[in-house]
């Protein structure tokens, strides 16, 4: 059950409900669908949207939303796998940094430094282009340019309390510095972690199907919502719902976990729920 700041927050509400119904759609989807994403179909291509198919289908006669939804699973999927690697990789590096040493923490963020002087599509764009085009390599690409916020955050985050007394107290008493991570330093990155994670999702998803689209990610006939736009370009006139479905859809899953994150920030940030309390008395 939810905590009751968390249920009645308006952009909550809104982000979940979103994210809620392409997950849904993504699971129960290729499920209940008749059509094969992948099998084409000749006769039947380039049909405008009908009660058959609700979103028309491609130039080779597949099924737009049968697409649409098994694109949704590899979208999501990717953006989670991503994000996973992206949080894991940049806890890890930022928690090092804090409780390292001035020596490790210098170089650490010196590190950190590099890896965002690059523009982070650019820089996922080059090492795809290296590696091969694949969603392993998509994976790969996302996850290695976007650990370095995570570090920062990790690495603020542990500084402001590893010298409050209770920690310093922990230390006097030969707790073992696990324990000591574990109790004390890893709660308090927990909050700032999971909104930026959320946040991170959309924007995945996004470099993702921008990867595709450029050819580096899914490749045909694998339905992906970038790669999906890719094929439909040619037809924007004579089709848009071609591209209209995926980009819709790309959008939604962009503002929807945008919306969440913003929501989750609200309501575990203590500066807005002191202000609450505040209002409220």
């Amino acid at each position: 059950m939810l905590p009751p700041r968390v249920r009645s927050n308006g952009l909550i509400r809104l982000g979940g409900g979103i994210c809620g119904v392409l997950v849904l759609a993504a699971i129960v989807g290729p499920i209940v669908s008749p059509y094969d994403p992948t099998a084409q179909a000749l006769e039947t291509r380039l049909q405008s949207p009908s009660l058959a198919h609700p979103l028309g289908t491609d130039a080779l006669g597949r099924d737009v939303a049968t697409r649409l939804v098994y694109g949704a699973r590899v979208s999501l999927v990717l953006a989670v796998v991503a994000t996973g690697l992206r949080l894991v990789i940049g806890t890890t590096i930022g928690l090092v940094a804090a409780t390292g040493g001035r020596l490790v923490d210098a170089a650490l963020m010196r590190l950190v430094d590099v890896q965002l002087a690059f523009p982070g599509l650019v820089l996922a764009l080059v090492i795809a282009g290296v590696l091969g085009p694949s969603l392993r390599n998509v994976v790969v690409a996302l996850s290695l340019v976007g650990w370095a916020s995570y570090a920062r955050v990790v690495r603020g985050s542990v500084l402001s309390v590893k010298r409050r007394p209770y920690v310093q107290s922990s230390k006097l008493y030969g707790t073992p510095w696990r324990r000591l991570v574990r109790r004390h330093l890893l709660p308090t990155v927990v909050s700032p972690v999971a909104v930026l994670a959320t946040l991170n999702l959309g924007t995945v998803v996004l470099a993702a199907a921008g990867l595709s689209f450029l050819g580096l990610g899914a490749q045909p006939p694998t339905a992906e919502w970038g790669t999906m736009i890719d094929g439909g370009r040619d037809y924007l006139r004579s089709a848009p719902w071609l591209i209209t479905a995926p980009g819709v859809a790309i959008a939604l899953t962009v503002i929807g976990f945008n919306l969440l994150g913003d929501g989750l920030r609200d309501v575990l940030d203590p500066d807005y729920l002191e202000d609450t309390q505040r209002r409220r008395t």
